[in-house]
């Protein structure tokens, strides 16, 4: 098929990708652009030592990377060597048992390897130096200009165009979208631009009035002369890639040389706009001069780790630029600012033709159906997120520690606090300990409860690092009386206007065609039926909601689909307003007193929301939990938000009212089967497979994934599982695999301790022939299998007589 007028903006592997992925969908108007000589322009591309390690924390990302790996390797650009990663020291032997269980869990084929086995594979390494090591057979070296070059030639046999030593000026639109990429040889009709550009990234976005939160950093790379224990190899590489993170170090070889990458120096950022054009760099734009002082303690710590460079010394080096993000996820998809305008950034070698694929997918059909690009997205930050200051500072702080070993739960500690809720003083004189969200400071457990959990012992490894029994003792003083808990960090936007009810209507799942007053907890969906957010839209007026969303990337999808006639307005209300949920079975006993609204069973029922005042405090008031228990959410502006808590605070006291950290939070949703839009299910996942298909009204109409959704609801394969664990001791983490015999079957997503029903519990998407009550599996969990068994679910009160009390 004939496609629209596309102009790519940079020649690299993602750039190059793009072009032929497509080309291959059948649009035949692609134009790649690039200011370098080809195949080798000067940018990361031309200098990237290749090194492609499949496994990650992230599934998204181990999945580009394999599709990197296939494509490369059917297109001889690949040299599959295989990945080996090492530890020297216990602490990292046990993160390689955690990254061998998301290598299982995500399809790859890896295995741990004792000492022996390890030098075995890489002679090189002094045995006496490795505790094991980490093998995945199907890693290896990706020949990147060779891939630019095939990937570009086969694009241009479909017709593309490719054209070098062409500068990018400017980004010319209209009427706020792009019509042509301005060049110092022309101008380029364009109907849609992606920007490919690297390391110029951010300089090329501007053209088109959009920030890019990414920033170049030297990393250096240096090549060993001969050695001699490599003598006569014919191969370019015969030994795997090799990876001693402890050190910040990787290898590989070529020939009789090795390359030494290094992550341990000092950060070294660079402005795009200080990057030296193409015919000024000595060698090419993204290479600066190598800087020796900073690559000693590699040098050393690679002979120690390497005997046999021992008879070799540094040849050449160079510090190469490569792209950083706030959070070391690409930057992918459509800008918000102006129509047409794309890009593909913050991309290595190791995820470029997934990347390519992915963008390819998304541009042609409208969505990805190939990768679920959540985390993703270009537009999933907030705007203090954007700012320079914080966009420079966490790229940096990600540079050093780009092989650090980090748990689930670890807050970065630079620019805090940036957010903080009107609650936060009294949260620090009940001494909570804080971790953040979306830049909030957020509690997960407040040292004041300290004396609720006395007999309970100390959490001692390191898993439990973000933990206390203090969790446990407010998850169950929160089911025996009740509790504040800070909500503010949930996303909030007021949906107004004529057109509200029909645009609300059409974006989601549920019928909030309901009169005023009441809550609908609904399913935002993509085209393809898979689930892009779940939501909670209450009607506060006959043209007014308020929809509790759990991000910017809600936001800026309901943005994109609202009528352009000026029906609708979507408002960002979370800055300027806070959120406690007021919950137990003494909840209405602490706010009934308080307000002169009926706050009783029959007069504010289960989800239904009311406009009303606590003391002096106005309130939106909505019924709902998110632990399973009686109670409200309560909102109000900031400023009036610290007098909310202390009024709460002292009714609270004759029934020993707490403040609930997330830590508890997470453990009573568990229990009661609560999903979490981005860790339960993704864009990957329909609501039926999801169990959610109570929030799906089929009769309602029409809405944005209906159609598709009519079809996926007569398979399903999948489900998501709840899963018990009787072993007080095998609480599980998150991302783990889930076995059958010796199959892995699937993969955790959430997990917790469920002090009410005394069981560990642990949410994990298995095949529907597994997602049978009483059925058993068992949870690889660092060196451990843990048995688990399939349970019906919720948990907790599943008669619901404790929400509707």
């Amino acid at each position: 098929m004939a496609g629209p007028r596309v102009v790519v903006i940079g020649a690299g592997v993602v750039g190059a990708a793009l072009a032929e992925e497509l080309s291959a969908r059948g649009w035949d108007d692609v134009t790649v652009v690039d200011q370098g000589a080809l195949p080798k322009p000067g940018g990361s591309s031309s200098h990237a030592p290749g090194l492609v390690f499949q496994t990650n924390p992230s599934k998204t990302m181990a999945e580009l990377a394999r599709y990197t790996v296939e494509k490369l390797t059917r297109l001889d650009c690949f040299l599959q060597v295989g990945g080996l990663e090492v530890a020297t020291t216990p602490e990292r032997l046990t993160e390689l048992h955690r990254r061998h269980g998301w290598a299982t869990a995500w399809g790859l084929d890896a295995r741990l390897l004792t000492t022996d086995e390890t030098v075995a594979l890489h002679s090189l390494l002094d045995p006496d130096r490795v505790l094991g090591g980490f093998h995945v057979p199907t890693d290896g070296i990706a020949k990147a200009v060779r891939a630019v070059e095939v990937q570009l030639a086969i694009a241009r046999e479909r017709g593309a165009r490719v054209l070098d030593r062409h500068e990018v000026l400017d980004i010319r639109t209209s009427g706020g979208r792009v019509t042509a990429v301005v060049t110092d040889k022309g101008d380029i009709p364009a109907d849609i631009v992606v920007c490919c550009a690297g390391i110029w990234g951010p300089k090329v976005a501007a053209m088109a009035g959009t920030p890019l939160p990414l920033t170049p950093l030297a990393h250096q790379l240096a090549w060993t002369g001969p050695v001699p224990a490599l003598r006569g190899q014919t191969a370019e590489a015969v030994r795997p890639i090799l990876r001693h993170q402890d050190a910040d170090l990787y290898y590989r070889e070529r020939y009789d040389r090795l390359a030494v990458g290094y992550y341990g120096h000092r950060p070294m950022p660079v402005r795009p706009e200080d990057i030296l054009p193409v015919g000024e760099a000595e060698v090419m734009p993204s290479v600066t001069p190598f800087t020796p002082a900073d690559f000693a303690d590699a040098w050393k710590e690679t002979r120690a780790l390497l005997p046999a460079t021992r008879d070799a010394e540094i040849a050449e080096g160079i510090n190469g630029l490569f792209s950083f993000t706030t959070d070391n996820m690409p930057l992918l998809g459509p800008s918000p600012e102006v129509e047409g305008f794309w890009v593909a950034e913050a991309v290595w070698v190791t995820h470029s033709a997934g990347v390519a694929r992915a963008m390819a997918e998304w541009l042609v059909d409208g969505h990805c159906a190939s990768f679920d690009l959540h985390e993703c997205d270009v537009n999933r930050f907030e705007p203090h997120q954007l700012a320079p200051e914080y966009v420079l500072t966490r790229d940096c702080q990600n540079f050093v520690e780009v092989y650090d070993i980090i748990h689930p739960l670890q807050p970065p500690e630079n620019l805090r606090p940036l957010r903080v809720s009107p609650f936060h003083v009294r949260q620090r004189e009940l001494d909570a300990r804080f971790l953040e969200a979306s830049g909030w400071e957020r509690p997960q457990w407040y040292g004041a409860n300290a004396g609720l959990a006395e007999g309970v012992p100390a959490p001692g490894d390191w898993a439990a690092r973000y933990w206390s029994p203090i969790v446990g003792a407010e998850a169950l003083a929160s089911r025996e009386g009740v509790a504040l808990y800070d909500m503010t960090a949930l996303k909030r936007l007021e949906v107004s206007g004529p057109g509200a009810e029909a645009f609300l209507g059409r974006m989601s799942t549920g019928d909030v065609a309901k009169p005023v007053g009441s809550v609908t907890y609904c399913l935002l969906l993509d085209a393809d039926g898979g689930i892009r957010s779940d939501v909670t839209v209450a009607r506060l007026g006959r043209e007014l909601f308020q929809v509790g969303a759990n991000g910017n990337l809600d936001l800026d999808w309901l943005a994109r689909h609202r009528p352009r006639d000026g029906s609708v307005t979507i408002r960002d209300i979370t800055p300027g307003t806070c959120c406690i949920g007021v919950w137990g079975p003494r909840a209405r006993d602490v706010v009934a007193p308080l307000t002169r609204d009926d706050f009783s069973a029959e007069g504010f029922r289960y989800f239904r929301a009311k406009r009303a005042y606590i003391g002096a405090v106005p309130v939106t008031a909505l019924r709902l939990s998110y632990i399973g228990e009686l109670g409200w959410e309560l909102y109000t502006t900031a400023d009036m938000g610290l007098k909310l808590w202390d009024t709460l605070w002292e009714a609270g006291r004759p029934y020993g009212i707490i403040a609930g950290g997330r830590g508890a939070f997470t453990s009573l949703r568990l229990e009661k089967g609560y999903r979490a839009f981005g860790t339960d299910m993704t864009y990957e996942h329909d609501p039926f497979e999801a169990g959610l298909g109570f929030a799906v009204k089929m009769d309602k109409g029409d809405f944005l994934g209906k159609s598709a959704l009519e079809e996926r609801r007569a398979s399903v394969g999948r489900r998501l599982t709840c899963l018990t664990i009787e072993d007080p001791t095998g609480v599980v983490m998150g991302k783990e695999p889930v076995f059958d015999g010796d199959a892995c079957a699937g993969y955790v997503t959430s997990a917790a301790y469920g002090y009410t029903i005394g069981k560990a519990i642990a949410y994990a998407w298995l095949p529907a022939r597994l997602a049978v009550p009483g059925q058993t599996v068992h949870i690889g969990y660092f060196d451990r299998r843990v048995p688990a068994v399939v349970a019906e679910e919720p948990l907790f009160d599943p008669a619901m007589k404790r929400l509707r009390a």
